[in-house]
């Protein structure tokens, strides 16, 4: 563990009062700021073009009126709950983005420098200037506490501007962007608190950041960061947040689903607020997105949500049921309808009524099951089979699939009219790749259930397995995110921390080209664009990529004594990619 605790707080500041803390005080020079230019390389104007570039991200310059006219307008127009809960997650999915290039920019440096990005590139932005007061950092633990000055914060200047000095902290956005910044550098969720503010008369403002359970009042500040009513930051906590609305009432008191549905992303922004609209309605919902998104969480939700919540809730998976039995499962059977059939039996329809039926991958129907499945949303009627009359039904049909219906009904394998039926309120859930604001409070929520469930205490995740986590495509989304997790959680020793080794294990591929042989003779991840952008005095005479990774890969292979789990392990990456990778170089182990 790194701590750095310089400079000498006042009497009652939130460092000198964090519990359980041996403080050993320093002069403020004693947090040593690496320096910036490696982060002011990368920004780069393109005035012909109408372009700044942040590295990869496109900016803009804004004045600060402006920006203090438009949060002026929030607040009057929305009112300062909600104008500071939208202001707040911009700022926090802006610190999340500015995470993932920080570890690009700083990858091989020590954990304060790869952290101290972050306040760098907000003076680079132009947003404040940022001194740090203490600072102790064991990402491995999962152990945070951060404590900084905001010196001549832009925020505040805006605010001030138009409200003068009040009695509350206004710098709203730059405790969105600490939040994610530090939470997405952590790989758990870290709350910020403003304890002193330009806005209230300070001569500068002061942030305090730990992790959400070690706060006693947190649910004051999660209020702000919540993004629709679905989230839950601390799933080990009993007690729910705050029923701010009908849906947080009833989500309080339901269980805990399987995947966890928590985010703060736009895109997660966007399907609570449509859950949100529709759910009172009887109106027919379609999820449509991959498979592993959550679609089926979502259902079970607006289920909750709706007028029908007190009736049944009826999933059936349609490619699960083989096509000859789909008819009677639906719409039920009367006994002698068929061969077998004994006993007459109610389908999913009727136990559904007064209820939600949710059809799953409704997609893989077949025309014949997509023709009766029209009938019955029609007509409000179904028919079991065998059976001479009809059954009035009460039902609200919520359907999802990953196939794109449209291309389907053109393709001639899905009935357009059946289509429309069900494209009432579509409801698009994005891929967890477009969502990685996401992935934190992902990786806490499931770490905690996985280890609750397998009854393991696991303090956190490795450094490298937080970058692997954020650089990897998640083809499987969120179910894969789960699996992933879980399976580390068996592999890792109790009271350790989840690695590349338990992460990665089932031949995922995780970029891992880029390293380089230290003068030490020890091995070390830098990053491509670093090691390209470097001046030529540096680079003559280093190898090449190839070479290096060559080099990486018999050095593992010949401290492990030939044995490949062993070596991967050393490489922190899965065995099938150190085989494939020897495969491609042409190194066999016994070479070694």
């Amino acid at each position: 563990m790194a701590k750095r605790h310089p400079g000498k707080p006042k009497s009652g500041s939130p460092a000198q009062d964090h519990p359980g803390r041996n403080q050993k005080r320093e002069s403020p020079e004693a947090i040593r700021v690496p320096a910036i230019h490696d982060l002011a390389k990368r920004l780069r104007f393109a005035p012909q073009q109408g372009r700044i570039w942040l590295d990869d991200q496109r900016m803009m310059l804004m004045h600060i009126s402006s920006l203090g006219a438009l949060r002026q307008e929030l607040i009057e127009s929305l009112g300062k709950e909600t104008a500071r809960g939208l202001i707040t997650r911009i700022g926090y999915q802006a610190g999340t983005r500015d995470a993932a290039m920080a570890r690009k920019v700083r990858a091989g440096l020590n954990t304060y420098d790869d952290f101290l990005a972050g306040p760098q590139l907000v003076s680079l932005e132009g947003m404040v200037h940022c001194e740090p007061v203490a600072l102790d950092i064991d990402v491995q633990r999962g152990h945070y506490f951060g404590d900084f000055y905001l010196v001549d914060s832009s925020e505040a200047e805006a605010h001030i501007a138009g409200y003068g000095i009040g009695n509350e902290s206004v710098c709203w956005m730059l405790i969105g962007y600490a939040c994610g910044y530090t939470s997405a550098f952590m790989g758990r969720p870290i709350l910020w608190r403003e304890t002193e503010c330009r806005g209230m008369g300070h001569a500068k403002c002061r942030v305090v950041g730990k992790p959400v359970e070690e706060w006693e009042d947190a649910q004051d500040d999660l209020r702000f960061l919540r993004i629709g009513d679905f989230v839950k930051w601390a799933p080990e906590d009993e007690a729910p947040l705050p029923a701010t609305s009908r849906i947080a009432a009833r989500l309080s008191s339901a269980p805990e689903n399987s995947f966890g549905v928590v985010g703060i992303s736009a895109g997660f922004n966007t399907v609570c607020h449509m859950v949100n609209k529709v759910a009172p309605t009887d109106a027919t919902v379609l999820f449509l997105g991959e498979s592993g998104v959550g679609k089926e969480v979502f259902a079970n939700n607006l289920h909750r949500l709706s007028k029908r919540a007190d009736g049944p809730y009826v999933a059936v998976n349609c490619a699960s049921i083989p096509e000859h039995l789909m008819e009677s499962e639906l719409f039920g059977v009367e006994r002698g309808g068929f061969t077998g059939a004994t006993t007459s039996r109610a389908g999913r329809f009727e136990r559904a009524d007064g209820g939600t039926l949710f059809l799953d991958e409704v997609g893989t129907l077949s025309f014949t099951a997509q023709g009766k499945l029209l009938r019955a949303l029609q007509q409000g009627e179904i028919e079991r089979v065998g059976d001479t009359r009809t059954r009035k039904i009460n039902v609200r049909v919520v359907a999802a699939t990953n196939v794109n219906l449209r291309e389907a009904v053109k393709a001639g394998h899905f009935r357009e009219d059946l289509f429309f039926r069900l494209n009432v309120f579509p409801i698009q859930v994005p891929p967890l790749r477009e969502r990685r604001d996401d992935i934190p409070l992902m990786m806490n929520w499931f770490l905690q259930r996985m280890a609750r469930k397998h009854d393991k205490h696991i303090t956190g995740f490795r450094e490298r397995a937080v970058d692997a986590m954020f650089a990897y495509d998640w083809p499987g989304n969120v179910r894969e995110l789960e699996n992933m997790i879980e399976r580390a959680v068996i592999l890792a020793e109790d009271g350790g921390a989840l690695d590349l080794c338990h992460l990665f294990t089932s031949g995922e591929e995780v970029d891992t080209t880029a390293f380089m042989l230290k003068r030490s003779g020890s091995i070390g991840r830098v990053s491509e664009t670093s090691e390209a952008e470097s001046p030529p005095s540096a680079a003559k005479g280093r190898p090449g990529l190839a070479e290096t990774e060559v080099a990486m890969l018999r050095a593992a292979v010949a401290e492990a004594n030939g044995n490949l789990s062993r070596a991967a392990r050393v490489l922190g990456i899965s065995r099938p990619t150190l085989a494939y990778r020897l495969h491609k170089y042409g190194i066999t182990p016994e070479a070694q």
